[in-house]
């Protein structure tokens, strides 16, 4: 077991300071994703752990020693880094490189032996580089290489792993396969992991713990829930986001918002009916375009309602798990008729919700522009034993609703 401490730890290059009263715990087994905008702070962070930059203040223990009273080889043997930059002065081959490793491990003047080989073999072939072993290290791809700089480090067995920026130059499976390693050498060879990552979704995805640093303080540390929240992410980025669930993982998702691009507010009102997240574009898109838009009614635990919480957009909502009630179908009727279009999505529909499809016949009878999507056929997402197939869609039709098949659509019928 392994206990890596920072205790109110201040950095400096020169006169500026980086980084200022930073403090955190991680023990081994722990996948601890550092993130911030550039410049927070991350990479001297790492310098700072790694014994490449001394703190001006506070200290940096494992197992309550200070990393500045122990001598290199004994810090080696407890912790691996992966730095940003990779440059190998010689052109050794990736096997040399990784037997590079093992030197924490050997005496003075001696030799690797056959365990040392058969332990750089393993982890190349963990790395998925066991196939470069004999071709020059300068020779190899960015993301070959940066490869054989994480088995070099895996070679030398440590408790404490430190990675910065592990994912860059590599390709999608091999950054999936790379933090699939790391996090299987957590969780079951209780390796303690530090790791600056920029992508938000790989960072929810295998963290169990999360840093967010901003101008060099801590902006934010704790379980990856806690941390990974629209505020934050705000707070720390400057970027609106939504967060839903990965359905697979069941770890935060990140959808970045573009930032809202000027435009002349329109005086012009749309209302959309929509929920399960359909809605979420079309949101985006026209609160974006400047028009004044309003949704409803939607259960105040639907995507949906998050985006119009985000957006500050005007909405009517109920509980979740009940049907629409008298109040809020009245609500949503008032700003039917104050707007000048409604739009109905493929949202689908149970008794709960029916009341929504008569809204929308509601304002098609007014004579308001009433439009429909229908990118999913009604049949498929009708949960009301054929009362809004049949039934409502029909009268929809009826009274001049105009049905496209999908977004793209739907601003090609509104251009005209």
């Amino acid at each position: 077991m392994v206990t890596l401490n920072m205790n109110g730890v201040d950095c400096h290059y020169g006169s500026i300071k980086i980084l200022s009263n930073v403090s955190l715990e991680v023990k081994s087994g722990c996948f601890l994703g550092i993130l911030g905008p550039n410049g927070s702070g991350k990479t001297t962070l790492l310098k700072s752990i790694s014994r490449v930059l001394k703190p001006h203040g506070g200290s940096i223990l494992i197992n309550k020693e200070d990393i500045y009273t122990l001598k290199p080889r004994q810090v080696a043997q407890i912790m691996a880094v992966v730095p940003q930059h990779n440059d190998v002065g010689f052109n050794f081959s990736a096997m040399d490189v990784v037997l590079m490793g093992r030197n924490p491990h050997l005496g003075n003047f001696q030799m690797e032996n056959a365990k040392d080989v058969e332990i750089a073999q393993n982890v190349m072939k963990l790395t998925n580089t066991w196939c470069l072993a004999d071709r020059p290290i300068n020779e190899l791809s960015g993301g070959e290489a940066q490869r054989v700089i994480i088995a070099r480090a895996l070679a030398q067995q440590p408790k404490i792993l430190l990675l910065d920026e592990p994912m860059s130059h590599l390709d999608i499976i091999n950054q999936i396969e790379l933090m699939d390693l790391i996090k299987n050498l957590c969780t079951k060879n209780g390796l303690a992991v530090l790791a600056v990552i920029h992508d938000l979704n790989m960072a929810s995805r295998y963290c169990d713990m999360l840093l967010l640093l901003k101008d060099g303080t801590v902006s934010a540390l704790g379980p990856v829930e806690e941390v990974m929240t629209t505020e934050n992410i705000q707070n720390v980025f400057g970027v609106n986001s939504i967060i839903r669930k990965n359905p697979l993982t069941n770890s935060p998702y990140v959808i970045p918002l573009s930032p809202k691009k000027p435009s002349e507010e329109k005086n012009y009102s749309i209302h959309i009916i929509c929920g399960a997240g359909t809605g979420t574009l079309l949101l985006k898109y026209f609160h974006d375009e400047g028009y004044n838009v309003s949704a409803g009614v939607l259960n105040n635990a639907d995507s949906d309602f998050e985006t119009c919480e985000l957006l500050k957009i005007l909405s009517i909502s109920d509980p979740p798990f009940s049907a629409i009630t008298n109040k809020a179908y009245e609500a949503n009727l008032t700003m039917i008729k104050n707007a000048n279009m409604v739009i109905l999505t493929a949202v689908p529909f149970g008794l709960g919700n029916v009341k929504n499809i008569e809204a929308a016949i509601d304002a098609a009878k007014c004579g308001i522009s009433t439009y429909v999507i229908d990118e999913t056929p009604i049949e498929e997402r009708d949960f009301t034993s054929g009362q809004a197939a049949v039934s409502l869609m029909r009268q929809l039709k009826e009274h001049g609703a105009i049905f496209v098949k999908d977004l793209t659509e739907l601003l090609l019928a509104l251009k005209k």
